[in-house]
């Protein structure tokens, strides 16, 4: 016998819209949890005026992924409204490109460009020959930038998340460090390659401050180990994608993802480009971490392309 929570009631859908109740039946018997805040939310708005609806379908965690793209197809058939699928990485690229409401763009690419995407969950670095047109040159082997800030904020004893935290504690570190009584690696820094590895620098902090727990205990010294952490991934990054500009004569440098948010990053990048001689595209701080903008402009990109009715979430989708 069905649970009583996968049939699909049609009392109180308001009448103007098209339910194909075989295609939603479909949908909740695989996420039948979404049956309740569907039902809830459709009957108290009005059908929008949107040309389509964009959702993310990778890459990240699949269940979490399946969620968002099963809502959408069913507002999507529900409200008529054409579907498309949107790559949480291009969301990020094109991040730099959002303004708030009603403001012109502040900002447009020249391409071909190198383009970096530093986040929690993905460090890359990519050439773009346009929008839609990508070949990544790297990534992170383990974990990603934004991901260790995590972890070493979590061993420094501060709160989630962890970026900005660190960052904060950083700043209160003497203007001279030059006496700080340790010199953290810079991982895969001349390897030749353009990949990332973060997982080893972590670790690094994680026995520093067992082997010298006045790390943690005395202030001065915690602030100096956030600070010289945030040097070793900065560095790191700026090593990388400086490569990255000089081996494909790159006309603007591109940065999305949260740890775009971090002072120290944005103002070596902000040098690297003066350097450089290319613009610098770099979000405001507000689209700098995961958020609907981002997607949407992602899918506006594929505007044009055929509405996917059948879309499916993909955890390790790539650009």
């Amino acid at each position: 016998m069905g649970s009583p929570t996968s049939k699909i009631p049609e009392v109180g859908l308001p009448k103007m819209y098209r339910l194909p109740t075989k295609e939603l039946q479909n949908i909740f018997e695989r996420e039948p949890e979404l049956l309740a805040q569907f039902t809830e939310i459709i009957p108290s708005i009005e059908k929008p005026a949107l040309d389509a609806i964009a959702v993310t379908v990778g890459p990240g965690l699949q269940p979490a992924l399946w969620v968002g793209v099963n809502f959408a197809r069913a507002l999507s058939l529900v409200w008529d409204i054409p579907l498309i699928g949107s790559n949480h990485l291009e969301g990020h690229l094109i991040s730099p490109l959002l303004t708030p409401l009603g403001k012109e763009s502040r900002v447009s690419a020249s391409f071909p460009a190198v383009g970096l995407i530093v986040s929690g969950g993905h460090t890359e670095l990519v050439h773009m020959e346009g929008w839609g047109n990508y070949m990544v040159l790297g990534r992170t082997r383990d974990d990603a930038a934004g991901e260790a800030f995590d972890k070493v904020a979590r061993i420094l004893g501060l709160p989630y998340p962890g970026g900005s935290a660190l960052a904060t504690l950083a700043a209160f570190a003497a203007a001279n460090t030059e006496n700080f009584p340790l010199m953290l690696p810079r991982p895969m820094i001349h390897s030749g390659d353009y990949d990332f590895s973060f997982s080893g620098l972590k670790t690094a902090v994680l026995y520093a401050t067992r082997e010298r727990p006045e790390l943690l205990s005395r202030e001065p010294l915690r602030a100096a180990l956030a600070h010289e952490f945030e040097e070793a991934v900065v560095d790191v990054l700026i090593a990388k994608t400086k490569k990255a500009l000089e081996h494909t004569a790159a006309r603007s440098l591109i940065v999305g993802g949260g740890v775009a948010a971090n002072t120290k990053l944005r103002a070596a990048l902000s040098m690297l480009a003066e350097e450089s001689g290319i613009p610098l595209l770099l979000p405001l701080s507000e689209y700098t971490g995961d958020n609907a903008a981002m997607i949407a402009a992602a899918g506006y990109l594929h505007a044009n392309e055929p509405s996917a009715a059948d879309l499916e979430a993909h955890g390790t989708l790539s650009l």
